[in-house]
């Protein structure tokens, strides 16, 4: 059973779509559910996610859960960014069922990726972010069902 924030997030994501000349993507994806989610930042001078989008290919969950990423990144600086979990995505949709966690990875891993691109483009190391995985496994939950 989802929630009303999940139903919401799917049924009217915020964000979704992609940027023009983005400062970073990231792109990861499921290979054994089929999720692919792909995000995409504008990040000023400053450091500041000025603005993010996405496209996610998958269940409600993977949207949902990409347009609560968006959502919580959005305004924030790039470290503040780096502090946004899985589980920060979970809590703020009021959870997500126990075969659905994985989505949330996806959507930590994706900001995770794309922040990844905009360092390489940039010639810098942000501090605490390390290469991004192209596949999350399922495995890469099994204890943190929520």
């Amino acid at each position: 059973m989802y929630s009303e924030k999940v139903m919401d997030h799917f049924t009217n994501p915020r964000n979704m779509g992609e940027l023009e000349n983005p400062s970073g993507v990231g792109t990861v994806g499921n290979a054994k559910c089929g999720d692919i989610m792909r995000i995409y930042l504008d990040i000023d001078d400053n450091h500041v996610i000025r603005d993010c989008k996405f496209k996610t290919f998958g269940c409600g969950a993977a949207v949902a859960t990409s347009s609560m990423a968006t959502e919580l990144v959005k305004g924030k600086t790039i470290k503040e960014a780096l502090t946004v979990t899985n589980k920060a995505v979970m809590e703020a949709l009021d959870g997500l069922p126990p075969v659905k966690v994985h989505c949330s990875l996806l959507a930590e891993e994706a900001i995770h990726a794309a922040l990844w691109d905009y360092a390489k483009k940039n010639g810098i190391v942000i501090e605490g972010l390390k290469e991004p995985k192209q596949d999350i496994g399922e495995e890469e939950h099994e204890e943190e069902e929520y």
